[in-house]
């Protein structure tokens, strides 16, 4: 079983960055594949990204941030990143990091048995 901290989040202004990481605990955490996912006020928990369990595979993006925000883990540092450029008010939510055994991104939040605590980015315009 893993375990999962974020941090990262803040208050940036609109086009500005942010990286969020997510640091977690268990020995089989390479095993794993990691999304990022995001909840704003009165909506629903969305997909935001995803990276496969071996790292240099598979990617995917939601259309909305296609271009602007990159996923990247570091193995042997147990730790998972969301990159976020270019950032848009819209993108204020809070945002999870979530893992699940297997080899395939997925972007529905129930095939995910791992989630973190949530870190807060608030995009002001």
């Amino acid at each position: 079983q893993v375990q999962l901290v974020e941090s990262g989040g803040g208050l940036v202004q609109a086009g500005g960055s942010l990286r969020l990481s997510c640091a977690a605990s268990g020995r089989t955490f390479s095993s794993y594949t990691m999304g990022w996912f995001r909840q704003a006020p009165g909506k629903e928990r969305e997909f935001v990204a995803g990276i496969s369990w071996n790292g240099g595979g598979s990617t995917y993006y939601a259309d909305s941030v296609k271009g602007r925000f990159a996923i990247s883990r570091d193995n042997a540092k147990n730790t998972v990143y969301l990159q976020m450029n270019s950032l848009k008010p819209e993108d204020t939510a809070v945002y999870y990091c979530a893992a699940r055994p297997g080899i395939t991104v997925v972007v529905s939040s129930v095939q995910y048995s791992t989630w973190g605590q949530g870190t807060q980015v608030t995009v002001s315009s």
